[in-house]
């Protein structure tokens, strides 16, 4: 990895964002001098590279998550016990009404 990489990956995801951004308008404006032309892309290469990571990352971290959710017995399937505590794994958890149930027990008769 270039100085130029290292440095960029250093960076947070919205810093590298805010400066990719500039060095956009820069060369669209054409405000980048030919000499700086190709330094400056190779600073944006490296920035979109850094973002890229940081995003796989980040969907690499939320997939686990839902995962962990989705597993029986992970992080927040844990149904709390009548005293406001989890339940702990093979006990019983009282279960929330279905929508059947709830509708029948505020059913008017109407």
């Amino acid at each position: 990895m270039t100085d130029t990489g290292k440095e960029a990956a250093e960076l947070s995801f919205g810093a590298a964002m805010q400066e990719l951004e500039g060095i956009l308008r820069r060369v669209e404006s054409e405000e980048t001098d030919i000499d700086e032309l190709a330094d400056e892309l190779k600073r944006a290469a490296a920035l979109l590279e850094t973002c890229r990571a940081k995003i796989r990352r980040a969907e690499v971290e939320v997939s686990q998550i839902v995962q962990n959710l989705d597993r029986p017995g992970g992080a927040g399937n844990e149904l709390p016990a009548a005293d406001g505590e989890a339940a702990k794994p093979g006990e019983d958890a009282p279960r929330a009404a279905t929508r059947g149930e709830t509708a029948t027990l505020f059913d008017t008769g109407d």
